[in-house]
């Protein structure tokens, strides 16, 4: 019987195993049906970083102490002065991924090659089978809490090309970059990702002899909101002012919010810029448009070439672009587990279809489970607001879960964390009107 088993193990359920390491007196298993750890290797662009400081590892933000901390993992690495001296809160996404990577090589409470198969509910707490993915041997193991690393995969428009090799997500950039594009070369999408392939493209154009579009239904080629006070929208602060908010208006507020987790960083926007300046000294004319306020309506085959059905929504007017290769940076989508569709049966879902999330992060049950749950990793955008999939609360979240789980303060969680207020909780010298 263990304390808690968890599901999948990207940088969130990672960072538990972390701090659970380090914690007496709470039995841990992790699995993953990777035969090792990745991070959004397809993405793994040279040159690019982090859009959070590095205190937004796997244990700092509760626990600055640990040994599994980033500056501890640069001094093994012997980083420490290189670190030091690159005098950057913004740290290299392939170093992010190899972090990541040593950390969990450090802990003996994860196990890679192992897929969940099942899980339900048992009257000591939760019964979860797992399966060797090379052997196929499954073994059964109890639980008294589950922890559900929520996967995502790659979302893309039902285009009619879809399927077509010539067309394919942003996750899948770095693993196909050296193939051949052709002669032309169609990117779609407005945020970090899309700017991070089309500035990559830029840079290998003059090479690689091809004609570049980038494409975005959005207005324009935004920055993401980066001010000092607009991250305290990240903040335990937030969350708990956010949770208490009615749902219908929860669900007006996150899309409203796109600027504070969508967009551009502004260092990649001006990197654009300055090639494209630098390219078009001495009136050269680089191949290359930026279109804006376009949808790509469809995508469908024309022998070799992909056409996309464009539509200019202020103008009103469509028209159709071709390209050889299109690149689709539209995002990702949840993914509930499909090994857990039983334990869904005694949840509760929203009319949307979402889960019901407590603040301590657990999903409602039907039946009400005192001592035993069901926790939710990067699931509760929808009620717990903006820093679900952010970083930089990763620690905070697991914190909040392990304390609920031991029963006790195992980390100490701070209630005000922000200079801002939000909402009127704690604003001094407030009146009520009569």
């Amino acid at each position: 019987m263990y304390d808690v088993i968890g599901a999948g193990l990207g940088p969130f359920n990672l960072g538990m195993a972390a701090l659970l390491d380090e914690t007496e007196g709470i039995e841990a298993l992790f699995f993953d049906q990777k035969l090792e750890f990745s991070w959004h290797q397809g993405m793994l662009i040279e040159g690019t970083t982090l859009q959070v400081p590095f205190m937004a590892d796997a244990v700092t933000m509760v626990n600055p102490a640990s040994r599994y901390s980033f500056l501890n993992y640069l001094h093994e690495q012997n980083r420490l002065y290189h670190f030091y001296f690159l005098e950057s809160f913004h740290i290299p996404r392939r170093e992010y991924d190899h972090y990541l990577k040593w950390l969990s090589e450090q802990l003996s409470s994860c196990r890679f090659g192992k897929r969940v198969v099942d899980a339900a509910e048992h009257p000591a707490g939760f019964e979860v089978a797992v399966q060797d993915v090379l052997t196929g041997e499954t073994e059964i193991f109890l639980t008294k809490h589950v922890v559900l690393g929520m996967g995502s995969a790659p979302s893309m428009p039902d285009w009619t090309a879809s399927g077509s090799r010539n067309l394919y997500h942003s996750s899948e950039f770095m693993d196909r970059r050296k193939e051949d594009l052709g002669a032309s070369v169609a990117v779609i999408g407005s945020g970090q990702s899309a700017a991070e392939i089309f500035l990559e493209l830029l840079r290998g154009q003059e090479t690689g002899g091809y004609k570049l579009n980038w494409l975005t239904r959005t207005d324009g080629f935004f920055p993401m909101e980066y001010s000092k006070l607009g991250l305290e929208h990240f903040s335990p602060d937030y969350t708990d002012y956010f949770y208490q908010l009615p749902q219908d208006l929860k669900d007006q507020i996150v899309p409203a919010q796109d600027s504070l987790y969508k967009g551009i960083s502004a260092d990649t926007i001006a990197e654009i810029y300055n090639l494209l300046y630098e390219r078009t000294i001495a009136g050269r004319k680089p191949d290359v448009q930026l279109l804006a306020k376009t949808a790509v309506m469809d995508i469908s085959c024309n022998g070799e070439e992909l056409d996309l059905a464009c539509y200019q929504r202020e103008q009103a007017e469509s028209f159709v672009l071709s390209a050889d290769t299109v690149i689709a940076a539209t995002g990702y989508k949840t993914v509930w587990p499909k090994a857990f569709s039983r334990l869904a049966g005694a949840m509760k879902w929203d009319e949307a279809g979402r889960p019901v999330i407590s603040r301590d992060y657990q999903a409602e049950m039907n039946t009400p489970r005192a001592l035993h749950s069901v926790f939710i990793q990067n699931g509760e955008l929808h009620t717990h607001g903006v820093g679900a999939p952010d970083l930089g609360l990763g620690a905070y979240r697991n914190a909040h879960i392990i304390n609920t789980i031991a029963g006790k303060a195992v980390f100490d969680l701070s209630e005000k964390n922000v200079f801002q207020h939000f909402g009127t909780k704690h604003v001094a010298g407030k009146k009520q009107l009569v």
